[in-house]
């Protein structure tokens, strides 16, 4: 069972949280080329390291909150 530090409400099963995706940089619009938008919106680095993630507390605070997670092991820690 995994378990997700909400900042809010602590740490709750990750059934009840939505996995938002990784936290990544936007491309500026009036300069981006198609291939960077296709980049940006269907490319993931999904690498086994810690990776910095979006998740939302939906049966919960219903918040959104960054957090650190290690793709191995789950293990979470706060954004450095």
């Amino acid at each position: 069972m995994m378990q997700v530090p909400c900042p809010s409400c602590g740490p709750r099963h990750a059934g009840e949280f939505g996995y938002v995706g990784e936290v990544t940089t936007r491309p500026d619009p009036a300069t981006t080329t198609p291939a960077e938008w296709r980049d940006y919106l269907y490319l993931r680095r999904n690498r086994a390291d810690w990776t910095v993630e979006r998740w939302y507390h939906r049966m919960g605070c219903r918040r959104y909150f960054v957090i650190e997670r290690h793709t191995v092991t789950h293990e979470f820690r706060s954004p450095s």
